[in-house]
């Protein structure tokens, strides 16, 4: 049987790319009223993030890419604070959610400061579709996946057992390595920015998707409840 599915957020979920586009957006307006050339600004960022949105620094090295001397603070707090009126989830994503948590609670645990990633929920229309959502901030900066503190948080807010659920995620480490460090079985995905990024440690199982993770589960789910 399967006590509970759980997901992460961004590139899996929807392609984080679209939110970046719109942060970095905001950002280089900003600076556009610092005196900075505003579209040479964006085209650094998205360049830059390209290489690895989870490396850090981006907005300070676009800076100095193109030699400008303004304050970053400003800009950070802009990137921090923007909030899209709306995000496109992956193809089938809602769907398949809804046909899970039919059979099976639905949680999310996802890294990043937790009124972004709830802004990122509402833009999606995902606000209601887990009966559990864990933000790892709200742990701690340490306790970020692959940290196995806010994987144990949501299979307890779920009354479920590790080694009868499942986890689908896109990062190697951060969500295959950190699901199946606590005994869950977790899917990798190949969407998003790390897809072809080399396992960590092998997946139970890949899909493209995470609609079509979900879709397997169901099936998988139906066939047990049968025997």
């Amino acid at each position: 049987m399967i006590d509970a599915v759980l997901l992460d957020l961004d590139d899996t979920c929807f392609d984080q790319r679209e939110f970046l586009a719109g942060a970095f957006g905001a950002v280089a307006r900003r600076a556009g009223e610092l005196g900075v050339d505003s579209d040479r600004l964006r085209d650094a960022l998205e360049t830059i993030a390209a290489a690895g949105s989870d490396r850090g620094r981006i907005i300070d090295q676009a800076l100095e890419t193109l030699g400008a001397r303004v304050p970053v603070g400003p800009l950070v707090e802009v990137f921090r604070s923007y909030r899209p009126a709306r995000l496109s989830p992956y193809p089938g994503v809602r769907e398949s959610l809804g046909q899970m948590r039919r059979l099976a609670p639905v949680g999310l645990v996802t890294n990043g400061e937790p009124a972004g990633q709830q802004a990122k929920l509402t833009a999606l229309g995902l606000g209601d579709a887990f009966d559990a959502v864990v933000f790892s901030d709200e742990l701690g900066r340490s306790f970020r996946k692959p940290h196995p503190a806010p994987f144990r948080q949501a299979l307890e807010l779920l009354g479920a057992d590790p080694g009868r659920s499942f986890f689908i995620g896109d990062h190697p480490d951060r969500d295959i390595a950190g699901a199946q460090h606590v005994g869950m079985r977790a899917i990798r995905v190949q969407t998003g920015e790390y897809a072809s990024r080399p396992d960590v440690v092998a997946p139970w199982r890949t899909a493209p998707d995470a609609a079509s993770a979900l879709r397997a589960l169901v099936v998988a789910y139906s066939r047990l409840s049968s025997i």
